[in-house]
C-alpha cells in the first residue's frame, strides 16, 4: 500500500481491502462515484483516524483527506507531533456520497465490515472519530459530538477518542479553536491508549478513564467556553 509520500507500507490483508473497495458494488454510492477510497498509511499504526465519507477531491484521486480537509488534519496533526506517515486514515463509507451528502445508515452498515476488518489487520490502539457519523459508530447512537468532542472511551480493547470533523472548521471557523483542542489533546489521549493496551497484555489493573469520566471531564473543558 502506497503511503502519501509514495513509501511501500506491505501489508497483504489491507491490500486485499483496498483492491475489493476499489470494485465494490455492495450499496448505491459505487453508481455515483469515480474511486473507492480505502484508506492509507502506517499498517502498524497506533493511531487509526476514521472519517465519514471521501468528498471531491478524494473521489478524484481515490485518497482519504487530499482535499482542503486534508490540508487542514496534516495541520492538525503537526499540533499533536504526528504526520501521516505515523498514522492510518480511513472512511466509515469507502465511495463519495452524492453532493458530499451524510452517509446513510444502510451505506455505512454495507461498509462496516471492510472497516472492521481494518481495524483487526492494524491494531490500532487509538481510534479517532472525525465527525458525528464516525462518533456514532465508536460512541453510540446516542452520543452527541458536541458534549464528548476531546474525551476518550474504551471501544473493544482499545480507546476511541471524539474530534469534530476538520472540514467543520473550513465550514465554520468558530469549530477550529475546538477542533486544535482537540488534537491538542491526542497525545494525551494516546498515552492512555498505549497505558491501556499494556494493561491489557500484562493482566494489570487498568487506569484509563470510562466514558463517565471522560463526560466528568469534558464537561469542566465545556464549562470555560
Amino acid at each position: 500500500m502506497r503511503g502519501p509520500l509514495g513509501e511501500r507500507h506491505v501489508s497483504e490483508p489491507l491490500e486485499l481491502i483496498a483492491d475489493e473497495v476499489r470494485s465494490c458494488t455492495r450499496c448505491r454510492l459505487y453508481q455515483t462515484a469515480k474511486k473507492g477510497v480505502p484508506g492509507e498509511g502506517n499498517p502498524r499504526a497506533d493511531v487509526l483516524l476514521v472519517g465519514e465519507g471521501p468528498g471531491f477531491h478524494e473521489d478524484v484521486q481515490g485518497r482519504p483527506f487530499v482535499g482542503p480537509a486534508g490540508k487542514l488534519l496534516d495541520e492538525l496533526l503537526a499540533r499533536a507531533g504526528l504526520s501521516r506517515e505515523d498514522v492510518f486514515i480511513t472512511n466509515v463509507v469507502k465511495h463519495r456520497p452524492p453532493d458530499n451528502r451524510d452517509p446513510r445508515p444502510d451505506e455505512m452498515e454495507a461498509c462496516g465490515d471492510y472497516l472492521d476488518r481494518q481495524i483487526a489487520a492494524i491494531r490500532p490502539k487509538l481510534i479517532v472519530t472525525l465527525g458525528r457519523h464516525s462518533m456514532a459508530t465508536f460512541f453510540g447512537p446516542t452520543a452527541r459530538i458536541s458534549q464528548i468532542h476531546g474525551t476518550t472511551k474504551p471501544w473493544r480493547d482499545m480507546l476511541a477518542y471524539a474530534c469534530f470533523h476538520p472540514a467543520a472548521a473550513l465550514h465554520q471557523p468558530r469549530f477550529r479553536e475546538l477542533l486544535e483542542q482537540d488534537f491538542d489533546g491526542l497525545p494525551r489521549a494516546l498515552a492512555q491508549a498505549r497505558e491501556h493496551a499494556n494493561a491489557l497484555a500484562s493482566g494489570a489493573p487498568d487506569s484509563s478513564p470510562t466514558s463517565e469520566t471522560a463526560e466528568q471531564a469534558n464537561d469542566e473543558q465545556l464549562s470555560l467556553f
